[in-house]
């Protein structure tokens, strides 16, 4: 456990030579397993968690009878400490035999490309990437160093990814945006010719869809986080180590800032920007830009269906109420 304190740069508190040998929650932690404390809500299980370890702020050793690793940030602390513990599979280097990899492709070294996967032309793929099985990397495209696809990944022509990009299952990469002009009858296709950009450190979910750029690229900056089944629009500016949650829809040509958190299901409107440090509360709707860092929301409170019906009728008459509680405050100020 001294080593593990090390290396978590945690102070220890109590048996140095304890082995951990896992993970797990307070609650249903074993001994030999490591804990975390993060939460407030969870104090009353420190006395009878059976974790030999427990990473932990130092205004909670009172409450913790056995080992602990003392950090200020615990949950960074247990994030790094998966890491440690992390029993993902290792794909080996090389190429599988039933891939398709074209000649001009360029491979660096240790690279892993599963059954099935096509690297078309003029692909460029750095050191220590891994191609899933089943993935499509379509020409022109360029991947930085330890850039890692899950299987069915599909990125289009001209994408290019940043360092240590991780993409998961089913995910789309440079798909057409949604363009189409009206010439009255039908709608009239607009070919999308930019591309996608990607920074480094970003991860994509699974099932998520980024469109590429009408005429400029659709750029993604380094460290943002985006969660399953996410739509970003074409030609959107994606600000560093921003989140988007689960189910959230980017129209085209958004501009997020940096380290904004987009709750899940929430939505944006296109053309609009969303200054740095915003965040938008679940199921919320963008409608305008936002200039000032801050909370948002829209959209009305969970209420029992009765309830709620009731409210909904009340938005509706808000505006004949206001009309005659103008007339009520313009007849008294005549008095």
């Amino acid at each position: 456990m001294a080593q593990l304190a090390e290396l978590l740069d945690a102070k220890l508190t109590g048996d140095g030579q304890c082995e951990i040998t896992g993970l797990a929650t307070l609650q249903n932690a074993k001994p030999g397993q490591l804990s975390f404390l993060s939460n407030p809500s969870y104090v009353g299980q420190l006395k009878s968690s059976q974790a030999s370890a427990i990473l932990i702020d130092e205004k909670y050793l009172d409450s913790c009878p056995g080992n602990k690793l003392v950090t200020r940030t615990p949950y960074v602390s247990f994030a790094k400490a998966t890491a440690l513990f992390d029993n993902s599979p290792i794909p080996p280097a090389g190429v599988h035999e039933s891939a398709s990899v074209d000649a001009s492709a360029v491979l660096g070294k240790n690279v892993s490309i599963s059954a099935n996967a096509v690297i078309a032309a003029n692909v460029s793929l750095g050191d220590d990437v891994v191609i899933g099985a089943g993935c499509y990397i379509g020409e022109n495209v360029s991947l930085g160093k330890a850039c890692k696809l899950q299987s069915n990944v599909t990125l289009y022509h001209g994408v290019v990814l940043g360092k240590n990009v991780k993409i998961h299952s089913g995910s789309v990469v440079g798909a057409d945006g949604f363009g189409f002009a009206f010439d009255g009858s039908k709608s009239v296709k607009i070919h999308q010719l930019g591309g996608v950009k990607i920074g480094d450190d970003v991860e994509i979910g699974a099932g998520s869809t980024i469109d590429r750029g009408a005429l400029e690229d659709t750029e993604i900056g380094n460290g943002v986080k985006i969660d399953n089944q996410v739509q970003i629009g074409h030609n959107c500016k994606i600000g560093d180590h921003t989140i988007i949650c689960g189910c959230a829809g980017i129209a085209g040509s958004v501009t997020i800032g940096k380290y904004c958190i987009m709750g899940g299901g929430s939505g944006v409107v296109g053309h609009i920007a969303i200054a740095d440090r915003v965040q938008v509360s679940a199921m919320s709707l963008v409608s305008q830009s936002i200039s000032e860092p801050g909370m948002y929301s829209t959209g009305t409170i969970q209420a029992k269906t009765s309830q709620w019906k009731r409210n909904a009728i009340r938005f509706q008459q808000l505006d004949s109420i206001a009309k005659r509680l103008k007339e009520i405050e313009n007849s008294t100020d005549k008095k």
